[in-house]
């Protein structure tokens, strides 16, 4: 597979070429390794392409998610704690998971524990790869990476995304990265407030 697009977001690609130089080479030589050909094993079951063989979104998961942990790109979890009241969620934004619980208990309401999941970060780094629905994307962009980078666990998000043409030969429903590019650059220069990077591939 290649890279045929990239968007750097608050500075994101020039903040991994300049401290984080080899995890960007081990990312493009990740993309470039993947046989996209070898994940044309989904058979379509739509009335209009019945039969056609099509990119599996599994199969290529399976295929970065093998090559990412061989380079110890692991999963990570990072949890906090909620409640219905707005000033006390304020308060407790950037306070760590047990002193957000007892602030919370002290106040009287009920702490409700959450956690965010990203796939693969490495050094500081997140990684998503994202062949899902296009709520999955804007769950990572504005969310996820968001979460890890405020609670001080990397210092900038990427997101792989297939581009239109290799979306076009993938089962219904997968976000693409023109759609995604154009939604982060009309929230404006500032939104999401973390660094990111995103990659568009393709055959």
């Amino acid at each position: 597979m290649r890279i045929l697009e990239t968007y750097s977001h608050l500075n994101g690609l020039e903040y991994l070429l300049v401290h984080k130089s080899e995890l960007w080479e081990e990312i493009k030589f990740v993309i470039s390794t993947i046989d996209a050909e070898k994940c044309r094993t989904k058979i379509s079951q739509e009335k209009r392409t019945m039969g056609q063989k099509f990119f599996s979104p599994i199969d290529m998961n399976n295929e970065f998610k093998k090559l990412l942990n061989a380079r110890n790109w692991k999963e990570s979890r990072v949890g906090y704690w909620v409640t219905k009241d707005e000033k006390l969620i304020r308060k407790t934004l950037n306070m760590n998971p047990e002193e957000q619980k007892r602030e919370i208990l002290e106040a009287g309401e009920t702490p409700i524990y959450s956690y965010n999941q990203t796939d693969f970060v490495k050094d500081r780094v997140a990684l998503e790869v994202q062949f899902g629905k296009y709520s999955f994307v804007a769950y990572d962009l504005f969310v996820k990476h968001l979460a890890f980078y405020i609670g001080d666990e990397i210092d900038v998000g990427i997101e792989i995304l297939p581009m239109k043409s290799l979306q076009g030969e993938m089962s219904s429903g997968v976000a693409y990265y023109e759609g995604e590019f154009y939604n982060v650059v009309r929230q404006g220069r500032g939104v999401p407030a973390v660094p990111l990077v995103m990659i568009g591939i393709g055959k």
